[in-house]
């Protein structure tokens, strides 16, 4: 086990650095609480007697106030996003019956189009909070969240299910409580994929930032101050130098957050990996160094560690980790006949459901347009896997296998996928206009710019982790690259290459609202797929259509899930697993 830099920076530091240090977090502390402070009272103001306003202010001198807002409806969407991966993983992955249903579930989820989760919720939002603002705000924070939620639950889940067996075998001979497993054992091996994916999903928000803070449901729109909201006012007067200083906010604020959060969130979790050596070029951070110098981390002891005590006492009626209801074979086959009879009822019920409420009224000649509208988007999402897969795994690759390479490129990598790849489609829709670029061809990088980064960056993680011995191993045979690449690199990044691969088709799927349908001013172009259908009938306000788009989406999702990801997943878990 490596040994914590923890005590070897505060034992090097002299009294006055640990005085600067503390003073330094002290005042960080007081600039991020005076923050909120200072957003709240906006959060639940009350709506005036105008309704929701449908328009934001352009005026550049309002950017900082809007990035505050747009910031914290991200934090606390991811906050929320992250518990949920860790209830949604763990009710999967311990049940079998339940992941089962799950998962399939989960990946039809990461596909559904934000706009189809809020036409379904806006007016629940509106109605608990009546009269606030709060509610809109609500809204927003919700859309988010079911852009970044999905993809973090699949990494907590594929953490939990290759949990090495040695680690296992010894929380179960320590009898930890469930709760002590949880933190000891759970979360532990899987903060390193859990935080690249915490990344991405901060980037997934920001591509669908303009989306929930314009919110445009039921021939209405609701605007919430932000970026998002500022870009798509922006852009409708055709005033592409008050998107630039939007984007120029983002980039201060996107370099913000890799300083103060994401690079010493890295350095802190390599106290994770498993090696039996230490790193040549361990990550450091500022800011993590400023942190552990301060003495912080003491202060928090003195009400963690009781509070922690107080957990493991409350938490031991869920039982200890390795207890097993005895149950007798029979049993079981009949509580899985059980599960399966009742799940069946439950698709019945809701195919009847939806006969009655889409089918009937609309027709099958609706029915039968949209699955060819489904289709088209579906060959798109096709491509972009093809050449995302082509483009990617040979960088991706090389970034997670060359440690000086990686040191230079990683933190461009992040930065260009937090990005809101969105925020330049008026540039990117100029230039289709100008050059008169089809969109049905168009949509299609529209929809990488936002949905490449899966790949990449699993391919990144999965690279970095194949062992040095077997890569000396192929140097002793001597085994030029292709034979590196075809019996040991490819092999390896297989099973990373499909995690990243079935996150990034179900966001190309979620992406295909806002690359198909894409404006300039009064232009507006528009592509024939699915993803133009619900964003068009979801803007008027058509529940009929908008469940028809989300179904037939869905069934897309899932055949490909059935018929293409998990066997490949199968297979990856089958003979190119590493551990």
């Amino acid at each position: 086990m490596l040994r914590s830099p923890l005590n070897d920076d505060r034992s090097q530091a002299s009294r006055s650095t640990r005085i600067w240090t503390g003073l330094a977090v002290a005042i960080g502390a007081l600039v991020l609480l005076g923050a909120l402070a200072y957003l709240l009272p906006a959060l639940g103001a009350p709506i005036g007697p105008a309704g929701v306003p449908s328009h934001v202010s352009t005026d550049p001198a309002n950017l900082p106030y809007y990035a505050l807002r747009s910031l914290f409806r991200m934090f606390t969407a991811l906050i929320i996003s992250l518990v949920f991966a860790f209830l949604y993983g763990l009710a999967a992955a311990r049940s079998r019956r339940l992941g089962a249903v799950l998962i399939p579930l989960l990946d039809i989820l990461q596909s559904v189009p934000v706009l189809g989760f809020l036409s379904a919720t806006i007016s629940i939002w509106l109605v608990l909070f009546p009269g606030s603002i709060m509610g809109v705000e609500a809204a927003s924070i919700f859309a988010i969240f079911t852009s970044q939620a999905w993809n973090m639950a699949f990494s907590f889940y594929n953490s939990l299910t290759s949990e090495p067996a040695d680690l296992d075998e010894a929380v179960r001979l320590m009898r930890l409580t469930r709760w002590q497993r949880f933190w000891k054992l759970d979360v532990p091996n899987s903060m390193i994929p859990l935080l690249w994916n915490c990344m991405m999903s901060m980037g997934g928000g920001w591509f669908f930032l303009t989306a929930s803070e314009m919110i445009s449901v039921n021939n209405r729109t609701l605007a919430l101050p932000g970026i998002g909201s500022f870009v798509e006012e922006a852009t409708a007067e055709q005033d592409l130098g008050k998107v630039g200083l939007a984007i120029l906010t983002m980039i201060v604020v996107v370099l913000l957050i890799d300083f103060l959060l994401w690079k010493p969130l890295t350095a802190w979790a390599e106290k994770f990996r498993y090696t039996s050596s230490q790193s040549t070029e361990p990550r450091r951070s500022l800011v993590l160094t400023v942190i552990r110098l301060s003495g912080v981390k003491d202060l928090l002891g003195l009400v963690g560690h009781p509070l922690a005590d107080l957990l493991d006492r409350i938490t031991r009626p869920l039982g200890r980790t390795g207890a097993r209801w005895s149950r007798g074979g029979g049993r079981r086959r009949t509580g899985d006949l059980v599960w399966w009879v009742c799940l069946a009822l439950i698709g019945l019920w809701g195919l009847w459901q939806l006969d009655r409420l889409v089918i009937r009224p609309l027709g099958l000649g609706e029915v039968g347009h949209v699955f060819q509208l489904g289709l088209l988007t579906f060959l798109r999402v096709l491509i972009l896997m093809v050449v995302c897969t082509i483009v990617w795994v040979p960088i991706g690759a090389l970034i997670g296998m060359n440690p000086r390479i990686s040191r230079y490129l990683q933190p461009l990598v992040q930065i260009l996928a937090s990005f809101p790849a969105n925020f330049i489609f008026p540039f990117v829709t100029m230039v289709f206009i100008i050059w008169r670029i089809d969109i049905n061809w168009g949509s299609i990088l529209l929809m990488a710019l936002g949905t490449q980064w899966y790949i990449l960056f699993n391919v990144i993680a999965g690279a970095s982790a194949i062992p040095d011995d077997l890569l000396e191993m192929s140097r002793s045979l001597g085994q030029n690259r292709w034979q590196r690449w075809k019996t040991l690199i490819l092999p390896a990044l297989f099973g990373s290459w499909c995690t990243g691969g079935i996150t990034a088709a179900g966001g190309a799927w979620n992406a295909s609202i806002v690359s198909e349908v894409v404006s300039y001013g009064k232009t507006e172009l528009t592509a024939k797929g699915l993803g133009a259908y619900i964003a068009q009938v979801t803007a008027t306000g058509d529940t009929p259509r908008i469940i028809l788009g989300v179904a037939v989406m869905s069934i897309f999702v899932v055949l490909a899930d059935r018929f293409f990801w998990s066997p490949l997943q199968s297979l990856a878990q089958r003979r190119y697993s590493l551990t």
